[in-house]
């Protein structure tokens, strides 16, 4: 595999990524997560060769979701595309990413604990996260593949507010994601 970068909004998330692999601590949500990589692919010396691994928990949008998932396709859900395009304005609301699973992830600043926005948001997606869409940019931006690996934390409902408690077997699960398919 080529070079790789992995991302992480929180070093929760990030607490079982095998030692050797370069890690970026990014922030919660798109912004931070936008300028963090950004930066980080401005100063690489060699992009050319980079792969970036976005690595994090996701609020599972549609019943019986669980796991770890690989997305093919990460959406923008908070910006008014539609509306944008109609005016002239048209704005890039989705990349395909390859090497995915067929599973999609929509991403958004907003932190989904409500099952009538659950709802609406699992017409487009089956997994929802706050960084994913950001970083996809970036790295659009620097022609560096992306992948995202998401394990499924909560139902982004009322129990998503237990997230603390259940990073850490999420973090689990992405730090033997990485070794089986990284580092071995």
């Amino acid at each position: 595999m080529k070079n790789v970068l992995v991302v992480s909004a929180t070093r929760s998330e990030a607490a079982y990524v095998p030692a050797r692999l370069p890690l970026l601590i990014c922030g919660i949500g798109k912004v931070s997560a936008a300028i963090a990589v950004t930066e980080a692919l401005a100063t690489h010396p060699d992009t050319s060769r980079l792969m970036v691994l976005n690595v994090g928990t996701a609020g599972a949008l549609r019943p019986a979701t669980a796991g770890l998932f690989v997305p093919s396709v990460v959406h923008q859900h908070d910006i008014s595309s539609a509306a944008l395009s109609s005016m002239g304005y048209p704005v890039v609301d989705r990349y395909d990413l390859p090497g995915g699973d067929g599973s999609e992830v929509a991403t958004g600043d907003t932190f989904v604990a409500d099952p009538v926005h659950r709802d609406v948001l699992a017409a487009r997606a089956g997994l929802v996260d706050m960084e994913g869409f950001a970083i996809a940019q970036a790295c659009s931006r620097f022609d560096v593949p992306c992948r995202l690996i998401k394990v499924v934390s909560d139902e982004a409902d009322e129990t998503a507010m237990d997230w603390p408690a259940r990073v850490d077997a999420a973090a689990r699960s992405i730090g033997e994601w990485l070794e089986r398919n990284v580092v071995a």
